[in-house]
């Protein structure tokens, strides 16, 4: 059988990986499926139909296997790790939340135009990891409203750099506490935006967004600059 509409079967599916690993087997494949390593979808009558994703997260499992020894236990979290967006850092094997990058907007007003990560979604651990915050300083940056879990407590992108940012700040002695004016500033400048693209099928988001930085930058700097 062939890729298709209706996937493979699992019989095709050890065809394709057997050359790559001769000792897999179809009781293997049932076993890691059962172990919810991999859900393929199933057809009325019960068969199991694996699209191209499945197939390779069973080479992934495969592979952690053979050449990692890596227990069952460190693949599946791996695994959710590259569900929620995160991807293996430079010479490193375990999903790693991505660098520091600066907001992609700011790119207009302070010349930088990294990327920007909205679709990684991270565990409190992993957002700690990745910018050095304690527990308490994390505590403190949620209930100033400043980062925020979604329904399922996971954190996204966006709040990764504000996370990141933050720290930067509190480097310097400031407490999470004086952080509280970003929010609120940022709040306005959303009502302010919202009212604006919603009065106008022309306003661009992206492109108001990027002018209130730029006057938030040049208020700043010419405040910074006057005795």
């Amino acid at each position: 059988m062939t890729a298709g509409a209706s996937g493979l079967s699992i019989g095709a599916v050890l065809t394709r990986l057997q050359e790559e690993f001769p000792d897999l087997t179809l009781s293997k494949v049932r076993f890691l499926d059962a172990q919810g390593l991999v859900s393929p979808e199933r057809t009325p009558s019960g068969y199991r139909r694996y699209a191209e994703r499945d197939v390779e997260r069973l080479r992934f499992v495969l592979q952690c296997q053979r050449d990692k020894y890596w227990p069952l236990k460190v693949i599946a979290e791996a695994l959710d790790a590259f569900d929620r967006g995160l991807r293996p850092a430079e010479e490193q094997d375990i999903p790693q939340p991505p660098a520091r990058t600066s907001d992609p907007a700011l790119g207009a007003a302070a010349g930088q135009a990294p990327r920007e990560e909205r679709d990684v979604r991270l565990t409190r651990a992993e957002l700690q990891r990745a910018t050095g915050l304690d527990l308490r300083a994390l505590v403190d940056l949620e209930s100033f409203g400043l980062i925020r879990t979604d329904d399922d407590k996971l954190y996204n992108g966006l709040d990764l750099q504000v996370a990141h940012a933050a720290a930067t700040l509190l480097s310097y002695g400031i407490e999470a506490r004086h952080l509280r004016p970003f929010r609120l500033a940022a709040e306005r400048e959303v009502s302010l935006i919202r009212g604006l693209t919603g009065t106008s099928h022309d306003a661009d988001v992206e492109e108001l967004l990027r002018q209130c930085l730029e006057l938030h930058l040049a208020l700043v700097r010419a405040d910074l600059t006057r005795e």
